[in-house]
């Protein structure tokens, strides 16, 4: 039968996917899936040629790091592949054994729970995929019912299935009652080999010793190796047996069709186990990828319309794999007018190395997997990404190094086209450095005018030559510690690498005469050339060092300047928090006053009224205290000043409030709020337009007893008035009426846009002495009037 599942875009079989050891990261995936599907799909993953389906695939790896981090693993199961069993339950009449439901039990499960766990906009990608997930409900009911967690067929399988067991396990428990009073009915003393009930062939038996055999009647069903003891079925239990034997029959019978009736529900559902699975490996293969991701600090590339190659930082996998964070970056660059990158260096100096990582991360990114870079690494998708790299001598073939160079080669400039990426180690090599020279350069000639884009590795001047004069052939070194013999793997580009033989041998231990005698060979021109060339190293790797230095500086600075704006930011929190304390203790200064002034007006509706001066005076403290403290604002009023003005008001956003203004520098503002100075920038300040000044202040000689001297009206008209001139008067408005005992008065403020409106109601609720506030009746004025009852009456 065919089973039904994703279709995947088609692969590339041009790669060089073995030379560049790409199956190994495919095995390594295949390690960190769940389920045998992914298994299969991560050992038989390769590089998409199709550029949407490589976005599709790397867009996909991002959300499964994303819901990896955020969610934790899917619930993809981890079963065995259901193919064989769907093929086996497809042939008619044929069941499957009771084990096999178990995997299929939980396949279903996965599929179900994937859906669920993918439902919703937040997974775009797989939950497309999930959303094909079909859950098959019945299904898992009709098996969850029939088979136990240990794979065992369950009594309540079948109502038949659960009586016939429970029948055979009392039959079974009355022939063991009667077989243990046997052994210990005194008429049969000593003719027992043993007190022991035992089965043969599926009948309950009790040891006889031969010498007795004729003390109980009975049917012989086995005999013991030694001949010393017969297991004799007694006749008082014949049909007890002859009955379990029955039962045991028919529940077999009754079993067999259960399996034969779940077989028959997996038949049907075959296709959508098929294809749940189908799309379970793929969910199951994006976790193992997003996982590879995080064990090894990977990033997903930036796809360029341009030939190139950016990699910051760039890791070879299987080194990440081996060594962790001990595996050394080397940043890979193939400009967009770059054709031929050439690496040279020293032996050992990871030339080849180099070489290898540029090939597997531009064919894992075109696989859709994450590679081991610095975020914000850009890369072509080269197609196909094709290598010469290492020595493919035969005997059997009669090859020899330089014949399986020039094979492969042939090959390469054959299949070479404008997406091409050719990597050649060692070119030219093998062979007379002069002819070999001849031969590379014009391998490279013909690959360029292919338009493919190559990076190879060498040792020959006349190749490094050729990079230096040709535009568009870049010559890089791989940076090599001279004293130590190690390699640094860090690439210097626009300069050739010396390949340090003489250092090297010099280092290892060859005699002083013969390096002179070997120097004596190299000729003038050959030595002052590689003297030219290690002097350049040397000053790129003092520039390299200096770089360094200048770069630890200025992070240094960055460092401290961070620090000053987390200081400067500190200061400001701290200067916030003394504002807001001293705005609290004017809340609780207010309201100990507007206490005291609900005590004395308790007082005067219970005698005289006090001493109007009195009156007065707490009056006035009242309203100072509340127009010295803030009033909500939504959005702070006014612009940003450029200039102030003594004695004029500016509001403070930082508390809500307004403040008089007592100096300037320019720069920041000093403030008077309640008695306490205070420096603002002018940031933090809003200028009001026009301009207001703050009154003066009132002179305690002319304090006057104005509650006496006029009759308090419970009615305030407010129309016309602006908001914060309405919320003064409200406030004394309150303040005469708790002072008169008039507990019920009226606000009138009009209609208009119901600014007014909103901003007295708003006043009105945070009021402590307001008992309860709303619009009057039609007839008083609606909307148009608010009516406010005072607490205490």
């Amino acid at each position: 039968m065919s089973h039904p599942g994703p279709a995947a875009p088609v692969a590339s079989h041009g790669d060089s996917l073995d030379l560049l050891e790409f199956p190994r990261i495919a095995g390594h995936l295949a390690g960190l899936t769940r389920t045998a599907a992914g298994r299969g799909l991560a050992l038989g993953l390769e590089p998409l040629n199709d550029r949407a389906a490589i976005t599709t695939a790397l867009n996909e790896a991002v959300e499964a790091i994303r819901l990896l981090g955020e969610k934790g693993p899917l619930p993809v199961g981890d079963g065995d592949d259901l193919l064989p069993l769907l093929d086996a339950a497809a042939i008619e009449g044929r069941r499957l054994p009771v084990e096999a439901f178990a995997p299929i039990r939980g396949a279903a499960e996965a599929a179900a729970a994937c859906r669920a766990a993918l439902a919703g906009s937040a997974w775009p990608l797989l939950g497309a995929h999930a959303a094909s997930l079909v859950p098959l409900p019945q299904l898992v009911d009709a098996i969850r019912r029939s088979i136990g967690p240990r794979g065992e067929l369950l009594d309540g399988a079948s109502s038949e299935l659960g009586r016939l067991r429970r029948e055979a396990r009392e039959v079974r428990a009355r022939i063991k009652r009667q077989l243990d009073a046997l052994l210990l009915d005194e008429r049969y003393a000593g003719i027992f080999q043993d007190e022991l009930i035992t089965d043969r062939n599926g009948r309950y038996v009790v040891p006889v010793r031969t010498d007795h055999a004729g003390r109980l009647r009975g049917f012989v069903h086995d005999v013991s190796a030694s001949g010393q003891t017969l297991f004799v079925e007694p006749a008082a239990t014949l049909d007890g047996n002859n009955r379990l034997q029955t039962l045991l029959r028919e529940g077999q019978r009754e079993e067999e069709r259960i399996l034969l009736q779940l077989t028959a529900m997996v038949r049907v559902a075959a296709a959508e186990l098929a294809g749940n699975q189908a799309i379970l490996a793929h969910l199951d293969l994006r976790l193992a990828i997003a996982r590879f991701a995080v064990e090894s600090d990977a990033a997903i590339p930036l796809l360029t319309e341009a030939p190139l190659l950016e990699l910051a930082a760039a890791r070879h996998p299987l080194l990440v794999m081996k060594l962790g964070a001990a595996a050394v970056p080397i940043d890979l660059r193939l400009g967009p007018d770059d054709r031929v990158l050439v690496v040279s260096g020293p032996n050992t100096g990871g030339k080849t190395a180099a070489l290898k990582t540029a090939g597997l991360l531009v064919l894992m990114a075109r696989a859709g997997l994450p590679i081991p870079c610095a975020p914000g690494s850009r890369l072509f998708p080269f197609t196909p990404v094709l290598a010469d790299i290492g020595d493919e001598q035969s005997l059997e073939r009669s090859l020899s190094t330089f014949s399986g160079h020039l094979g492969r080669v042939r090959d390469i400039l054959a299949a070479a086209g404008p997406q091409t990426l050719a990597l050649l180690d060692e070119l030219g090599t093998g062979t007379d450095p002069a002819e070999g020279g001849a031969l590379a350069l014009a391998v490279l000639d013909q690959l360029r005018r292919s338009g493919a884009r190559v990076i190879a590795t060498t040792h020959l001047n006349l190749i490094k030559g050729y990079a230096h004069l040709e535009d568009g052939v870049v010559n890089a070194a791989v940076e090599f510690d001279a004293e130590t013999l190690r390699p640094i793997f860090r690439l210097h580009y626009g300069i050739p690498g010396a390949s340090h033989a003489f250092t090297i041998a010099r280092r290892l231990g060859l005699p002083a005469e013969l390096l002179a005698r070997a120097d004596h060979y190299l000729g003038h021109g050959e030595r002052e050339g590689l003297s030219v060339l290690e002097r350049l190293q040397a000053l790129r790797a003092s520039l390299d060092e200096e770089l360094q230095a200048a770069g630890a500086l200025r992070r240094q600075a960055e460092r401290e300047q961070e620090q000053q704006r987390r200081l400067r930011e500190d200061l400001e929190a701290r200067q916030r928090t003394i504002l807001e304390d001293v705005r609290q203790r004017g809340s609780r200064l207010l309201s100990e006053a507007e206490e005291q002034l609900r005590t004395l007006f308790r007082d005067a509706r219970q005698g005289p009224l006090p001493p109007a001066r009195e009156q007065a005076r707490l009056t006035g403290e009242l309203r100072a205290l509340r127009g010295r403290l803030p009033r909500p604002q939504a959005v702070p009023p006014g612009v940003v000043p450029s200039r102030v003005a003594v004695n004029e008001l500016l509001f403070v956003t930082a508390l809500g409030v307004d403040a008089r203004v007592v100096g300037s520098d320019g720069a920041t503002v000093e403030l008077e709020l309640g008695g306490k100075r205070l420096r603002q920038p002018l940031a933090a300040l809003r200028q009001y337009q026009p301009p207001r000044l703050a009154p003066p202040p009132a002179k305690g000689a002319k304090v006057r007893d104005r509650v006496t001297r006029r009759a308090f009206r419970p009615r305030l008209v407010l129309v016309g008035k602006r908001v914060d001139k309405a919320l003064d008067l409200t406030a004394a408005f309150l303040d005469d009426g708790l002072l008169h005992g008039e507990m019920r008065l009226e606000i009138v403020h009009g209609a208009g846009e119901g600014v007014l409106r909103r901003a007295i109601r708003e006043f009105l609720a945070g009021r402590s002495d307001v008992a309860g506030f709303g619009p009057a009746d039609v007839g008083e004025g609606g909307d148009n009037v608010t009516v406010v009852e005072l607490a205490g009456r």
